[in-house]
């Protein structure tokens, strides 16, 4: 049976710990509880216990929950982002963390002028170089966001996210975590317009503490909350 105050208590601890190993406090870290085929009454009982950000993967499930629960949490579009449904997101998302290719930069433009909105997002780099990953090439970021910086003014870029790849030993992770820390320095020194490092969404349930260690200052945790869930890796 879940037990969502138990698990949230452990994962509080441990951002605690690993925060002050980095020598942050545990405020400094955004917890986003990932809600993928969690049902709205386990997520309004996870807002009870204290969680403030929610991360969807799929625009229609961020459209129904967000229809229900509303502006109680900030809401994140945390997985990869079709163009064509944009339009469903746009006025109701806090972040966009899967940015990755100028046509969906076109789109959010577009969708967040018409509604005369500057929409947060992050950049999404494939770090690890996985071909099963989304996200822009490492040596591409400059660029890119470069970019949208000189293009797209309704978008403003608050940070990186990345993925690594899932292994059984965690401390495998760590060499991405410093690299996208790394990147982000870089970026930071090029002081763009529209363009701020304030982010590094990196970790999820199996990484997040050497994530946390590496920097990072939003991790995305699903099944360290709400326990396995049977669906499929998008």
């Amino acid at each position: 049976m879940l037990d969502l105050k138990k698990n949230l208590d452990i994962v509080l601890d441990n951002i605690e710990k690993y925060a002050k190993e980095s020598n942050r406090k545990k405020e400094d870290i955004t917890l986003i509880a990932v809600t993928k085929t969690v049902d709205i009454p386990v997520i309004q009982e996870a807002i009870k216990y204290g969680i403030t950000d929610v991360g969807e993967n799929k625009p229609q499930e961020l459209v129904r929950k967000y229809d229900v629960i509303g502006k109680k949490v900030k809401w994140h579009m945390i997985g990869t982002l079709q163009t064509n449904k944009v339009k469903y997101i746009i006025d109701k998302v806090d972040l966009i963390h899967s940015l990755d290719r100028i046509s969906l930069c076109e789109e959010i433009n577009k969708r967040a002028k018409s509604i005369n909105k500057v929409v947060d997002c992050l950049v999404q780099v494939n770090i690890s170089k996985e071909e099963t990953k989304h996200g822009i090439k490492e040596e591409e970021a400059l660029d890119f966001i470069k970019s949208v910086s000189e293009n797209f003014s309704n978008i403003r870029i608050k940070g990186l996210m990345t993925m690594a790849p899932y292994t059984q030993d965690k401390e495998d992770t760590r060499i991405y975590f410093r690299k996208l820390k790394e990147l982000s320095l870089k970026i930071s020194d090029m002081k763009l317009e529209n363009m701020y490092m304030d982010y590094l969404s990196m970790g999820m349930s199996n990484d997040y503490t050497v994530a946390i260690q590496e920097g990072s200052n939003m991790i995305r945790l699903g099944t360290v909350l709400f326990g396995e869930r049977n669906y499929e890796e998008v």
